[in-house]
């Protein structure tokens, strides 16, 4: 990724030249309107700051902290930024907010790529039946975020098949019927009350005599019982592996980005239960404080895989660092 950089550094400018097709600018343009809170309520007030403060001092650099935290970074992160800050404004001589405003930008996308390739593409093969777990806490969107990656799937040609396997809830298996039917994929359930692993291997029998190419496996998330959930999911695990050699090749998180801090609290203690291979963040569609997404990346190490930016299927976007910086700033540097 580059965002008109040079030896590393990002400037400003970047916003006028990042997007050279209609396509990508209106794809960033929904970033734009899913950070909108973010900008509005808290960023705005980082414009205040740097276009009327006069010299960089220790006030300016803990006002700073403040308006980071309130954009749900994190108090971790926020610190490590300003931090960084600090000791290149030292080192660099610099005094004008003008070049902070760039010095910003560069260290939340350094915080996030961390010196290595970031993909939001699932490991998707074509010489195998592929296999994507979903886990994450009730209310946070995942049945739909299945739905929607179904649905993208299917239009890449691929013949999906939905399982239901959170079944201690009968909605939960209802609503993933309904909407299997709706993007037209294959749909898998048991009766209620099955055991989880049960309905995983015979989903996966299904799969092998259907020639399915995708898997997506819904799973409960009843957090009030960590023990009993990490069995579960331990037991899901292998007899997924059991089946399909090195399945789960994906472990998704679903986290609701308005839950804010709380969304890091439960991607921890998921990352404790299961090996988490990437975030789907959902519901960042303008009620959202978006600085979640580098809190998660920097206190744990994992990418944000997809975000969702509308209520359409469509509407579930792979995540691009650059377009989100655009969402974060856009109007603001």
């Amino acid at each position: 990724m580059c965002l008109g950089s040079e030896n590393g550094v990002i400037h400003v400018g970047f916003f006028k030249n990042l997007f050279t097709s209609k396509a990508k600018k209106l794809e960033a343009e929904k970033y734009k309107i899913g950070m909108a809170k973010t900008r509005s309520n808290v960023l705005s007030h980082l414009k205040e700051l740097l276009d009327s403060a006069d010299r960089l001092d220790d006030d300016l650099f803990d006002e700073l902290e403040e308006i980071f935290i309130m954009a749900d970074i994190g108090v971790n992160t926020v610190v490590k930024i300003v931090d960084h800050l600090r000791d290149r404004v030292g080192l660099n001589d610099v005094t004008t907010p003008e070049d902070l405003k760039e010095m910003i930008i560069d260290e939340m996308f350094k915080l996030y790529v961390k010196d290595e390739i970031v993909s939001s593409n699932l490991d998707i093969a074509d010489d195998r039946v592929n296999v994507i777990l979903f886990v994450g806490v009730n209310g946070v969107g995942k049945t739909t975020t299945i739905a929607k990656v179904a649905h993208e799937y299917k239009s890449k040609g691929k013949r999906v098949l939905m399982v239901a396997g959170d079944t201690f809830r009968a909605g939960a298996i209802n609503q993933l019927g309904i909407w299997a039917e709706r993007v037209g994929a294959d749909f898998f359930k048991k009766e209620e009350g099955s055991d989880p692993s049960s309905v995983m291997y015979d989903a996966i029998s299904y799969a092998k005599e259907h020639d399915i190419d995708l898997i997506l496996c819904d799973t409960a998330g009843r957090l009030q019982n960590k023990k009993n959930l990490m069995k579960e999911l331990e037991k899901i695990h292998k007899v997924i592996g059991r089946e399909i050699d090195g399945a789960p090749h994906e472990t998704l998180l679903v986290i609701d980005a308005t839950t804010g801090q709380n969304g890091l609290s439960q991607a921890k203690i998921f990352d404790d239960v299961t090996n988490i291979s990437g975030i789907v963040l959902t519901k960042l569609d303008g009620t959202a404080k978006g600085g979640i997404v580098l809190a998660i990346r920097d206190e744990m190490g994992i990418p944000i895989k997809y975000v969702g930016l509308g209520e359409k299927l469509t509407d579930l976007e792979h995540f691009d660092i650059e377009e989100y910086i655009y969402g974060m700033f856009e109007g603001i540097f």
